[in-house]
């Protein structure tokens, strides 16, 4: 028999389809080895075909003899139009990295066979008894039941208790012989969630994870093929491709959350990804946040698909109580430059108590800038041309996006000066300056720079039980934590992020500000106090965030939008170009800015220098088009050419 396979590995453009002879019968899905010019490659089944006129190559073998499930074939196609992206591309991802290596034709072994579920399992019987819910959780989950199908916005404050209705509604998934997929935006910041998934169901929940090795993830992948009944998936964006047979819910946790969106090609968003894929599977999609995109909760609003959790799960619970200090009033830190007065009694405080505290800065090492005093030369990357960061832990400088690192030099690089100073605060300058403050407490930093062992998931039971008593760090921080003995927040510097070039700079500092202070206040302890450090005391964000009002935040930040012409009111795109000169470049942005701006469909910038203007490969400078169409965009980038880098920044879609 003849079929065409949708190969998942990089060919000729165009070529994602090809066709091959099978000696065996195989099935639309059915995971195979073909030869691929000098080498072999894993390929997916797509579908039968006539025999053509041209001498095909036989496939080398079955991988597995199960096939993958329809929807995946589906997203596959899906996503290759959407995104404008090769279909290999996205097969390739969806496939584990080592397929090939070591396999049995029948893809099953004994790990396998012992991990399948029996569907008359007692524990798919799930009694959901055991999940409370209060008035405000039954209101809200009787609202989602009564929405059959498609994607829906589950908007509800930190502490609403948003998890005891993810619980019930996988339990009616799991009752009705339905597979369910929990996406979470990082494990570690999710810890808790994971944990009560798998105390309240059990062996049946798979967990997938950025940890995991290549032969892990193989493992994972082939017991989830071969596995008869139902799973829950829980992982980050990449469980969505989990090969799971009767797909009946999908549930996006802080779907606001950048890392779901994947920034190396196949660009895409797992939560647009999700709902499409919820579409073709006909079942619920469930978006929750308490801090959710801004596209997400005008669609959802327009679509009558949201649903309002507005109050705390517990009765204890309290409003923090928020107290701002502005950093231009240099009385209020007449005894620390970086922590005020007021906070440093809160920590204080709380140590004599047995409470915790919480420092949160979004800015990891110890200084981002260095500077020499003599003649001015800042300390440069030499790949990305960023500023260096100190980390004096180590003694060195580190860049943040190429992570190039060097010892800290002695004398100025340019006039030889030894004048050298570091400005500006980072986490690892914050723990050891705490640590100075406070000699007996237990101090602990979590980042992106945390060491194996050490890092936030891992030491979670011993921050619950108390054994730390300072937590610094920090997005990582932000997130999920329910801590019984936290009962202080600092945010050490509010506004930082404000200023960025990026449409999208002030929702980001929201949704950071409210979840960080979230952290307290979830009914544990009678002292909730959060301390906003800030040089801009009067922006209105940071006065929607301390208020806690979303609503009032989501109708200015609309304004803005809608004057400007941003999502969710236009569709975005960014076109950039790179060449060693800046001359060059300039030509090459020009001639594509020339070319859109003759499409009326679309709004063009001017050619402006991007945020990393220049790196090794040489200089880059972009321009932004607008529209009401996305069919316009995608249709005028792609007679652009390959010498432009195209990203698309679209809102998720409902």
């Amino acid at each position: 028999m003849y079929v065409e396979v949708i190969v998942g590995k990089a060919v000729g453009k165009g070529a994602s389809r090809l066709t091959y002879f099978s000696s065996l019968p195989v099935e639309p899905g059915f995971i195979v080895e073909v030869p691929l010019m000098r080498g072999k490659a894993p390929a997916v089944v797509f579908k039968k075909v006539a025999q053509p006129n041209f001498k095909c190559k036989n496939i080398t073998r079955i991988l597995y003899s199960k096939p993958m499930p329809n929807h995946l074939l589906q997203i596959a196609e899906w996503m290759a139009e959407y995104y404008a992206t090769p279909l290999s591309g996205v097969m390739g991802m969806i496939l584990p990295t080592g397929v090939l290596k070591k396999r049995r034709s029948s893809g099953v072994s004994k790990e396998t066979e012992q991990n399948r579920t029996d569907p008359s399992d007692e524990r798919l019987a799930l009694p959901t008894t055991h999940i409370p819910l209060n008035p405000a959780q039954k209101n809200a989950l009787e609202d989602l039941q009564k929405r059959l199908g498609g994607t829906k916005l589950l908007f509800g404050v930190t502490g609403s208790g948003k998890t005891n209705i993810y619980l019930k509604e996988a339990a009616r998934a799991l009752s009705e012989q339905k597979s369910v997929v929990l996406l979470v935006p990082e494990i570690a910041l999710t810890s808790q969630l994971v944990q009560v998934f798998k105390s309240t169901f059990g062996e049946i929940v798979t967990v997938i994870h950025s940890k995991q090795t290549e032969v892990e993830r193989q493992k994972t992948f082939d017991s989830l093929l071969m596995a008869a009944g139902v799973k829950v998936v829980v992982g980050p964006r990449s469980a969505l491709f989990a090969p799971l047979e009767n797909l009946g819910l999908i549930i996006v946790d802080e779907e606001h959350e950048s890392t779901y969106y994947q920034e190396n090609t196949p660009k895409y968003s797992a939560v647009r990804v999700a709902s499409k894929m919820a579409e073709i599977c006909k079942c619920s999609c469930i978006l929750g946040s308490a801090t959710p995109t801004i596209e997400d909760f005008y669609l959802a609003s327009k679509r009558d698909s949201l649903i309002i959790l507005s109050e705390k799960a517990k009765k204890t619970a309290i409003k923090p109580k928020v107290q701002v200090i502005d950093f231009k009033n240099r009385d209020d830190f007449s005894k620390n430059r970086y922590f005020s007065n007021p906070l440093l009694k809160a920590i204080s405080d709380n140590l004599e108590n047995s409470r915790q505290t919480l420092i949160f800065h979004n800015r990891r090492g110890s200084s981002p800038l260095t500077i020499c005093e003599d003649c001015g030369e800042e300390l440069m990357c030499p790949n990305c041309f960023l500023p260096l960061t100190l980390h004096v832990d180590t003694y060195e400088m580190r860049c943040h996006t190429c992570g190039y690192n060097t010892k800290v030099p002695s004398n100025c690089p340019k006039c030889n000066g030894t004048s050298l100073i570091h400005k500006g605060f980072g986490t690892k300058l914050l723990e050891n300056e705490l640590t100075r403050l406070f000699k007996k407490a237990r101090i602990k930093r979590f980042d992106a720079d945390s060491k194996r062992g050490e890092s936030l998931e891992e030491m979670y039971t011993e921050i619950r039980d108390g054994g730390i008593d300072i937590l610094v760090g920090t997005q990582t921080l932000a997130k999920g934590l329910d801590l019984p003995l936290l009962s202080t927040v600092g945010v050490v510097q509010a506004d930082a992020g404000l200023s960025l070039p990026d449409f999208a700079a002030e929702e980001r500092v929201f949704q950071l500000i409210t979840q960080v202070m979230g952290r307290v206040g979830r009914g544990h302890s009678a002292k909730a106090e959060v301390f906003i450090q800030t040089f801009r005391p009067e922006h209105p964000v940071l006065k929607f965030a301390i208020s806690e009002d979303y609503l009032g935040f989501s109708e200015y930040l609309l304004r803005q939008r809608q004057a400007s012409g941003f999502p969710p009111f236009k569709f975005v795109a960014k076109i950039s170009a790179t060449a060693k000169t800046e001359t060059t470049t300039l030509r090459k942005i020009r001639e594509a800015a020339r070319k859109l701006s003759s499409d009326k469909r679309l709004l063009v910038s001017p050619p402006v220098p991007a945020f990393h203007e220049r790196n090794s490969r040489g200089f880059t400078w972009e321009i932004v088009i607008r529209s009401s169409s996305r069919k316009a965009i995608l249709e005028a980038t792609s007679k652009l050419g390959a010498n432009f880098y195209v990203s698309l920044d679209l809102p998720s879609l409902l």
